[in-house]
């Protein structure tokens, strides 16, 4: 059992948006892995067989206990039934306590995409008699990470004890983030904003840097009290006299 997967339309984009929390519940003594959706065959910049490559040197950095590459269509993602099986196949096999997926709302149809197809894979794989050659039933949690649209996140993650292995993780995707024919991710303005995206939202929690996350649905608390006694609110600024 992996206890944290986290699903990626591509390789990277996994470590641009989650890398934080990734390194943080690895180091904590947590399973956690990566399955990315696509291989990225239709990047602009770097092979196939590099962007795999890559994707383990990440792996490694973060501490990684599973990364695997489901093969499907760059550029084709979307919730239809050939690929909700491959997912579900992967929900029953991992057990994951939690699964992350890019937000519905996204620039790049593929993200979009594949936010909703976990919403989808994530509800059949909890039903008994969907495919059951696919494994027993288990429906995880599902969160989701926005990338490039304005949110409003229902919590932000504290990564400032982690953010230069989130940076170097990015970095192993030398094909995507280095020298090479010119894209959003590879220019200055674009691959800058990730840590400018970081500062922000771990500034709205009293951190140097957060990566944020929405629940979609709602969360039960047992113990309100305790859990917001456990995590206070920033305190309060005292102007000046």
């Amino acid at each position: 059992m992996i206890e944290l997967v986290c699903f990626s339309p591509h390789p990277d984009d996994a470590e641009l948006s989650c890398g934080g929390w990734l390194a943080l519940a690895a180091d904590r003594g947590q399973s956690v892995g990566i399955v990315d959706l696509s291989a990225g065959e239709l990047a602009t910049n770097g092979s196939v067989a590099v962007r795999a490559a890559e994707a383990a040197a990440a792996a490694g950095v973060l501490g990684l206990s599973h990364r695997e590459n489901l093969g499907l269509p760059d550029g084709h993602l979307a919730v239809v039934e050939d690929q909700v099986r491959a997912v579900v196949e992967v929900l029953r096999r991992l057990r994951p306590a939690l699964a992350l997926a890019p937000w519905t709302h996204a620039r790049h149809p593929d993200h979009a995409a594949t936010g909703a197809l976990l919403q989808r894979a994530v509800f059949h794989a909890g039903l008994a008699k969907y495919a059951p050659e696919l494994g027993s039933p288990h429906r995880p949690r599902l969160l989701h990470y926005p990338q490039r649209h304005e949110v409003r996140p229902d919590f932000v993650v504290d990564i400032t004890a982690v953010v230069d292995r989130k940076r170097a993780a990015i970095a192993a995707h030398v094909s995507q983030v280095g020298p090479g024919a010119a894209t959003l991710v590879n220019q200055p303005v674009g691959h800058g904003a990730w840590d400018v995206r970081d500062r922000y939202w771990g500034a709205t929690i009293g951190v140097a840097y957060g990566e944020p996350y929405l629940l979609g649905t709602p969360v039960p608390l047992s113990d309100p009290l305790a859990h917001f006694a456990a995590h206070p609110a920033l305190p309060a600024l005292v102007p000046p006299r």
